[in-house]
């Protein structure tokens, strides 16, 4: 009823992107850099001296005296200018998909994503977010004023996957070291592109993951204005003289429609350290559910509860089942099994928490001491991230995971007009 005022902009740009004729693209992509541990950022960069883990995780370079930042962007020149990466000739939505090698499909649209004050109001985080340092961030924008991965955005209104999907043979192609095919399209032809562009723009967009580099990039538009003005990518406060797509009071994102067949919802396990030797947690968690033994912790107990994804608790001694008790979803504020498992952490004393998504690697570290327990949760629905969308609501942090995710180095955008940014003559 409400989606009639809403007006997130949603445009086309002029995408710098890997000579597909050079480079195997394969080689050259990488994931989100929030889920890049040191071993495989080694491991990426150790693949192609042009990796795209090189500028979203750079290094310094300490014979030139470049801090990290600074050779990120001396990178993405030296890239530009040797035609290892390329700038389209016009501005495009770039039809993007992600195949699993389970035959999982994931169909979405990158494009620019307005930030400013007046775009983004009906731009809605999905998620509370933990405390985190944006300054890395910040900072890497700031110095390469290239937006290097996308964010991921919910569009609320049906009708967006028939839009994107292809039969065309894909402009570019790349499989990441899990078997996905990752396949982009640039789409032409201004009524394809418009009919997009209104319809991301007629509801409100969910920001499913990369609240941080929103956030950044929000902050990044603000102190960019200061600055100068720049915000509209150089071209002055006149917002009909820039570039399209141009500007940092945009940002690169990747649509997807908030549909059951396009998403794929991952739970986010908890694991618990720095208890009291001896606490009961058995007893600690029966205050908001009943505890039901499920078995010993062994290969077949583990197995079953992971894949029948049961709400427990795993620790040394066994396997419990956790069956919310009446008055327990209201106490916490949701049915969610992230708030719930919250009324018992908060009675518990001082301890660490750290999450897993993978619910093997929460048993593992149980059973070899790392952790003392794990409560092992279970995911939660698109249905439910609509209703809570819908109610412009906030998710708990470490609620849900998407996958697969889209990878850096399919596109990139750079915030300044092409003709007039600091890659000016780089095309």
């Amino acid at each position: 009823m409400w989606y009639a005022e809403c007006v997130p902009r949603f445009e086309p740009f002029r995408a710098v992107r890997y000579d597909v004729h050079r480079v195997d693209l394969s080689a050259v992509i990488a994931p989100p850099y929030d889920v890049i541990d040191p071993d495989e950022r080694r491991r990426l960069a150790g693949r192609h001296s042009a990796n795209s883990v090189r500028v979203e995780l750079p290094e310094p370079d300490h014979r030139a005296g470049l801090d990290r930042y600074a050779h990120a962007a001396v990178q993405l020149r030296d890239w530009l200018e040797q035609r290892t990466l390329v700038r389209d000739a016009e501005p495009s939505l770039y039809a993007y998909r992600m195949t699993t090698a389970a035959g999982m499909a994931t169909n979405g649209v990158l494009g620019a994503l307005g930030v400013d004050d007046a775009d983004a109001r009906d731009i809605l985080p999905h998620e509370q977010t933990l405390p985190k340092a944006k300054s890395d961030r910040l900072d890497l924008l700031s110095a390469t004023r290239c937006n290097l991965s996308p964010i991921w955005g919910l569009s609320m209104t049906s009708g967006l996957t028939q839009l994107v999907v292809s039969d065309d043979v894909p402009d570019a192609l790349a499989v990441d070291e899990d078997g996905t095919a990752h396949e982009l399209w640039v789409l032409d032809g201004s009524r394809r592109i418009d009919a997009i562009t209104e319809l991301v723009g007629s509801s409100p967009v969910v920001v499913a993951d990369g609240h941080h580099r929103f956030e950044t990039a929000k902050a990044f538009f603000a102190a960019d204005t200061a600055k100068g003005g720049r915000g509209t990518g150089g071209a002055g406060p006149d917002r009909l003289s820039q570039a399209r797509g141009a500007g940092s009071d945009l940002v690169l994102a990747f649509v997807v429609e908030l549909a059951e067949d396009q998403l794929h919802v991952g739970a986010i396990h908890r694991g618990l350290s720095g208890l009291p030797d001896g606490i009961d947690l058995t007893g600690a968690f029966s205050s908001w559910f009943d505890v039901t033994r499920a078995g010993d912790l062994d290969e077949r107990t583990i197995t079953a509860l992971g894949e029948s994804h049961a709400l427990a608790l795993v620790m040394p001694s066994g396997c419990w089942l956790l069956a919310p008790r009446d008055g327990t979803a209201e106490a916490a504020g949701a049915d969610l099994d992230s708030a719930m498992v919250e009324l018992v952490r908060t009675e518990l004393p001082e301890h660490e928490v750290v999450f897993r998504r993978d619910w093997r690697r929460a048993a593992r570290a149980v059973a070899d001491g790392t952790l003392q327990a794990a409560v092992l949760i279970r995911p939660v629905t698109v249905h439910q991230i609509a209703d809570w969308a819908d109610h412009r609501r906030r998710m708990p942090p470490k609620t849900t995971y998407f996958s697969p995710k889209p990878r850096t180095g399919m596109v990139f955008r750079t915030i300044d007009d092409p003709e007039a940014g600091p890659f000016a003559g780089t095309r």
